[in-house]
């Protein structure tokens, strides 16, 4: 569709507003016939914690997470957190319904985001074999629905030597164990060292094996917090458009994090006009997930918003 074509239909539809992220424009592309959608360098999946208050709110369940994904943004892809089906990693039963939801639905299971598991990085040797081994069984379950990659932390305390010695012991150990069922082991900056980008390329390049990377995200780059009266601040912050070109060479998945938007629909925090060619200049062309966590709009929102940056801006 051209790019005139485009506006005009937007116009006809009024989809332009002062203020589109909540007068309308959320709606974004999502309920334009295919031959209209944009052509993107990427595809567009969701992260469940986007999705985080309603599912701890009971509002919904992580067996509702892939319809609703479908039917509410027209998105065919999902990223799972393993905190919303903990105990169900090796319920056969389970993961029977929720591969069945997402094939009768056309929707692809892209990851799971795997927390509360252990650092791969912890300096501890008895500790990080433990965690290996608890990422086990979500290697299993991603294999069973279909997915290509897990998500995992790589956290320790120690010097930056000694944690990176340590991270690349277990994620080696774990991407040897993935490579056998043919699941991808990636790291996303996560807070701490991990969430230096020129540390965490160096250890995935020290790790060595074509099945471990990483998965940047464009909004967690706290290196160091501190606790203060009113809660956690970032005492140290990495730069989030150099670190995700470090970390796009070893790229296996992208996380388009926001916050808050503009009364243009632009990203506050990051400036998805400079971020998004630093992907494709990488030559990515998979997934990029949405992961919404503001509070300012409600989650559905902020998930429409973020699909609309992605999908302006992705074309490009």
């Amino acid at each position: 569709m051209k790019d005139s074509s485009r506006r005009e239909f937007i116009k006809q539809v009024g989809l332009i507003s002062a203020y589109g992220v909540t007068a309308g424009l959320t709606t974004s592309f999502s309920s334009l016939p295919d031959y209209m959608e944009p052509k993107l360098f990427f595809k567009i999946s969701l992260a469940e914690w986007s999705l985080h208050r309603a599912l701890q709110a009971n509002q919904m369940t992580n067996l509702d997470f892939p319809v609703k994904a479908k039917k509410d943004f027209n998105i065919s892809a999902v990223e799972y957190v393993n905190q919303f089906f903990k105990d169900k990693a090796t319920d056969t039963t389970y993961l029977k319904e929720l591969k069945k939801r997402c094939d009768d639905n056309g929707v692809t299971s892209v990851l799971i985001m795997c927390d509360g598991e252990g650092g791969m990085a912890d300096v501890d040797e008895k500790k990080r074999l433990q965690a290996v081994d608890n990422h086990y069984k979500w290697v299993d379950a991603a294999k069973f629905l279909g997915c290509h990659s897990i998500r995992v932390n790589c956290y320790g305390e120690g010097s930056e030597d000694e944690v990176a010695k340590a991270g690349v012991d277990g994620l080696h150990r774990l991407s040897e164990y993935a490579a056998k069922v043919g699941i991808n082991v990636i790291v996303e900056n996560h807070g701490g060292i991990s969430s230096n980008g020129k540390w965490l390329s160096k250890v995935i390049s020290n790790v060595n094996l074509p099945n471990c990377g990483t998965l940047p995200d464009f909004g967690n780059f706290c290196i160091r917090r501190e606790k203060t009266e009113n809660g956690e601040v970032c005492k140290e912050l990495y730069d989030r458009y150099k670190g995700v070109k470090e970390m796009m060479p070893f790229a296996k998945g992208v996380s388009a994090k926001t916050y808050d938007f503009d009364q243009a629909g632009n990203c506050i925090e990051t400036d998805y006009a400079k971020m998004l060619p630093i992907v494709k200049a990488a030559g990515y062309k998979g997934h990029i997930g949405i992961e919404y966590e503001g509070n300012k709009l409600p989650e559905e929102e902020g998930i429409k918003a973020t699909k609309f940056l992605l999908e302006k801006l992705g074309g490009r």
